[in-house]
């Protein structure tokens, strides 16, 4: 049993600990999650501290955002005077540029590489030919037995090392009082943030790796500050800052205020416009609806398909409300396929359609073979008999490939997508039950399939039903690209939309379902309706339906709407790209170039979350900058729609935004680090060079223009939602995760409130309203009980 004052020091200690995400699932989350029950001025100092990390933007970031108009002047010397600073704002900059930049060397440089070598051994998953023996008696025990051969450490015994971790911290920790504790195992676990964070990962996610090869933080201190004593290295660090402003943090403080605030006004002044006439200008019915994942990179695509005809859009989270996990049939292995905070309920697999059984045999087949190949292949370059001779004889073959690589990836890519098997093709998927990852024949009741569909319409308050109604799932393609899951849904735990896309909108098609929802609910859909799920790729802008399984007699009309969704891909690779000239040529390029640093930009520069009718923010270029969910509170009396829109997809896009502006404020803590160094360790992380900490962010080419330039600019959520303020307030009142976000300033919340046209009403620290007007604001108001 672990010492109760160990135990209770090192769950303290963890808040300093984020979670790293694996490669393979590489979701964005906020690096200072734990933080959050504090205000984020106070969360950001006390990580400065403990990380040694810069937490505002530099100087230079600062007077590029100055000199570019993106911070208003009138606003920040507003600002900064009611802070009482008077000085001219060029004096401002000369002082943050001189005192900001933090050294990253660490301290105890030896230990650190020490324990990455043998975290970076313990964790592997299947990149090293040679596993690190008796990692099934987890971390410490299998440390033990092998650090007596460690030349890094002393001549060592084995009966000098305890036989257990809690043993190794009474010894390591003895002479120090349990109120130091805390502080000790703080600072050790900081030392390595990208490692601890990624144990922490594996101890909430319950991975099977966890469950084979156990680590825990426990053990992680245990081997550290034993090898510490060891060395001699003292374990305690003074710290005489305890998260305490400064007159330079007060400052970045207001100058990142006068930011968020010079980009609200901009956003407010465009969506005011509308704010008290929003009816569709397109009276009659739209000849085909298409949902997109709420994503950034939605905004850009749904502009253009709208402008390529009567087209009507929504934005919805990209896992379409079904809480799943996905069984691949290309490779067996079940991935998470809904946000990583909410459970999985559901296992979608593949069955064969009607009168594909032999396709689908033959799908099995050729992927069986490949497997072998690619096992083969790696066996012949790694074993030592035979890697001199594989080398010598697949020579003249690899250096084709490379060239064709590098010379022409376009056509390689359109060569690729063209020969390609596509498994939506051949196969539709199938819902059943899900019970810690076993798979159950058992169909899904027909009441959860209505719940699934209705709550999607419910939470887009859909009105009407076109011939043609698309879910579209989003993924990306990226090559030689270790950071590619980023590019994903992050809805979907870093995996492709395709599949949850697929399965609502075959359970929307299905007749039981729809004559339930007439039935019970009073939602009638007509019978010329066709429900068909899709995918965005991100990176080239085209839009692929899984339209296999579409009626003959409705095949033409498909074929016109895809004429549209190509000339929509061709304009939006214009914009993106800048370049009219063969944009979906140069998109593909990238696509399919091993040597692009940034084959597209992500969720960069998001900066805001619009929830409301689609009317709010049409026609209008919000530059890829806004997450879009479509919300009609018209059709939610009861509020209900909206507090899930709060609690699910305001929360994650919380974490969104706060991993990039770490990730931007200071990349070689919080973020990648630059793609050009990276080393893939263990199949599920990379670091930077040849060892050290595990990277847990963003890369560097991720964020930045160039390593001077900034791209994406590091502010915190703009929250404005299209409802009544007393709705919006009755559900903060409910839930004190959301009174945390929002009295803490981790996200700003404005409300355009229907009931009061053209009013703007922003919630603040204190639990208050006040109006906003642009750049002046009136008397607080209560916040309204329920």
């Amino acid at each position: 049993m672990m010492n109760s004052k160990f135990q209770k020091s090192i769950d303290a200690a963890a808040l300093v600990v984020g979670k790293t995400w694996p490669l393979y699932s590489f979701v964005t989350s906020n690096p200072l999650a734990g933080y959050e029950k504090m205000s984020f001025e106070k969360a950001v100092l006390l990580a400065k501290d403990q990380l040694n990390a810069n937490v505002f933007p530099e100087a230079s970031v600062f007077a590029q955002a100055l000199a570019k108009g993106e911070i208003n002047e009138q606003i920040l010397v507003a600002l900064l005077k009611e802070h009482n600073f008077l000085a001219p704002v060029t004096d401002y900059l000369r002082q943050m540029g001189v005192s900001t930049t933090h050294d990253h060397k660490k301290t105890n440089q030896l230990l650190n590489a020490i324990m990455s070598k043998w975290l970076a051994a313990f964790m592997d998953e299947g990149l090293a030919e040679w596993e690190m023996p008796n990692k099934e008696d987890g971390f410490y025990k299998a440390w033990r037995k092998l650090a007596i051969y460690d030349t890094d450490l002393p001549k060592t015994a084995l009966h000098e090392i305890p036989k257990t971790s809690e043993e190794a911290l009474k010894v390591a920790t003895e002479g120090y009082t349990s109120t130091e504790y805390e502080k000790i195992f703080t600072n050790h676990l900081a030392a390595l943030p990208g490692w601890t964070g990624y144990i922490n990962y594996r101890l909430v996610s319950g991975s099977q790796w966890q469950e084979e090869y156990p680590i825990s933080l426990t053990d992680y201190l245990a081997v550290r500050l034993w090898i510490a004593k060891k060395l001699k290295i003292e374990i305690y660090a003074e710290n005489k800052s305890h998260g305490e402003p400064t007159s330079i943090s007060k400052l970045q403080y207001v100058w990142l205020q006068a930011w968020e605030k010079s980009w609200q006004e901009q956003l407010l002044a465009t969506l005011s416009q509308k704010q008290g006439k929003l009816i569709n200008e397109d009276a009659k019915l739209p000849e085909a609806q298409m949902v997109f994942c709420i994503d950034t990179r939605s905004e850009l695509i749904r502009r253009h398909v709208e402008s390529k005809g009567n087209y009507e859009t929504f934005g919805y989270a990209g896992f379409f409300g079904i809480a799943m996990d996905y069984k691949n049939l290309s490779d067996g292995i079940t991935r998470k396929s809904c946000p990583p905070i909410v459970g999985s309920a559901y296992l979608v697999t593949e069955t064969a359609q009607p009168f594909q059984k032999a396709k689908v045999y033959d799908f099995k087949k050729q992927k069986e073979l490949l497997k072998f190949k690619d096992y083969f292949l790696k066996r012949m370059k790694n074993m030592l008999p035979s890697a001199f001779g594989f080398v010598e004889g697949s020579g003249f073959f690899y250096g084709l490939s490379l060239i064709a690589r590098t010379l022409q990836p376009g056509w390689l890519y359109r060569l690729t997508q063209k020969q390609g098997t596509e498994l939506e093709t051949i196969c539709e998927p199938q819902i059943t039950s899900s019970c810690s990852g076993e798979e159950f024949e058992i169909s899904l009741p027909l009441n959860q399939k209505v719940a699934i569909v209705k709550s999607a319409f419910d939470l887009m308050g859909w009105k009407q039903f076109a011939p043609l109604v698309l879910f579209i799932g989003h993924g990306s393609h990226s090559a030689n690209n270790a950071f590619g899951s980023s590019l994903d849904c992050g809805a979907c735990a870093a995996s492709p939309g395709r599949h949850n896309a697929r399965m609502l909108a075959k359970l929307a098609n299905q007749p039981e379902v729809q004559l339930a929802l007439k039935v019970e609910y009073g939602i009638e859909i007509p019978v010329n309706t066709l429900f068909i799920g899709g995918e965005h790729n991100t990176t080239t802008d085209e839009i692929v339906l899984f339209d296999a399984a579409v009626p003959k007699n409705r095949e033409a009309e498909l074929s016109n709407f895809k004429v549209a969704l190509n000339q929509a891909q061709q304009t939006a690779t214009q914009e993106r790209l800048g370049s009219v000239k063969d944009s979906v040529l140069k998109a593909q390029a990238k696509a399919n170039d091993w040597a692009e640093t940034r084959p597209e930009w992500g969720l960069a520069k998001n900066a805001a979350f619009v929830i409301g009718s689609r009317e709010l923010t049409k026609h209008n270029n919000l530059d890829g900058r806004c997450f879009l969910h479509s919300y009609d509170w018209e059709m939610d009396d009861t509020g209900k729609a909206l507090e899930g829109i709060m609690q699910g997809p305001m929360v994650v896009t919380q974490w969104i935004n706060n991993h990039y502006y770490f990730s931007t404020v200071d990349n070689a803590i919080f973020g990648g680090g630059s793609k050009i160094t990276h080393n893939v360790t263990g199949k599920f992380g990379v670091v930077q060079g040849n060892g050290g900490d595990l990277k847990m962010g963003l890369p560097l080419q991720s964020l930045m223009q160039t390593d001077l330039e900034m791209y994406h600019q590091p502010l915190r959520l703009s929250v404005v939602i299209h409802a009544p303020v007393s709705r919006v307030s009755e559900i903060i009142l409910r839930n004190e995760n959301l009174q945390e976000l929002l009295n803490n300033e981790w996200i700003y919340l404005l409300v355009m409130d229907p009931l009061e046209a053209n009013k703007v009403q922003q919630y603040n620290k204190n639990g208050k309203w006040f109006n906003v007007v642009l750049e002046s604001k009136n008397k607080e108001v209560e916040l309204m009980p329920v």
